[in-house]
C-alpha cells in the first residue's frame, strides 16, 4: 500500500462533512474515517472506500465498483474487506454523497449492532475534524 497523504485526508473529510460530523486517522496505510463514533470508510493510495454490508454490497457491485483488497503479510495471498471503491460522482453531487455516504452509515451502524466493537476516537484527534456544513437544496 502506497504512503498515506494528510492532504488527500483533509479533502475527503471536507467532502464527507455534510454525513456529519467527520474525523480520520491514519491506518492500513491510509487513513480511517469516522462520523462520529461509526467507522464507515476508509481512503488507501488516494482511493475512497466506503463500508458495505449484505444489504448494501449488491449497489456496489451492480455499479461494477472493486471492494479493497489487500495482500496478506508473509502469505502471498489477497483478502478484501466489507469496503468498496466510492463512486465518483461522490466528491461534486451532493445528491450521490448523500446516497452512498448514508449507504455506508447504515452498514456500519448494522455492524455495530451485531456486536462488532464502537470504534474509538482517535487519540488526540488529528485536525482531521470537520464540522458538518449545511447542503445547498
Amino acid at each position: 500500500m502506497g504512503k498515506a497523504n494528510h492532504e488527500y485526508a483533509d479533502y475527503l473529510a471536507d467532502v464527507l462533512t455534510p454525513l456529519g460530523p467527520i474525523h480520520w486517522r491514519a491506518m492500513f496505510g491510509g487513513y480511517g474515517f469516522y462520523c462520529g463514533e461509526l467507522f464507515f470508510a476508509l481512503a488507501v493510495d488516494d482511493v475512497l472506500y466506503l463500508k458495505a454490508d449484505a444489504d448494501t454490497r449488491p449497489r456496489f457491485e451492480a455499479e461494477g465498483l472493486p471492494p479493497f483488497t489487500y495482500e496478506k503479510k508473509n502469505q502471498g495471498t489477497s483478502a478484501s474487506i466489507s469496503y468498496f471503491q466510492a463512486p465518483d460522482d461522490v466528491f461534486d453531487d451532493d445528491e450521490a454523497l448523500r446516497l452512498w455516504g448514508n449507504l455506508a452509515l447504515g452498514a456500519a451502524l448494522r455492524a455495530r449492532k451485531k456486536g462488532e466493537p464502537a470504534a474509538k476516537k482517535p487519540a488526540g484527534a488529528k485536525a482531521g475534524t470537520k464540522k458538518p456544513k449545511p447542503l445547498a437544496d
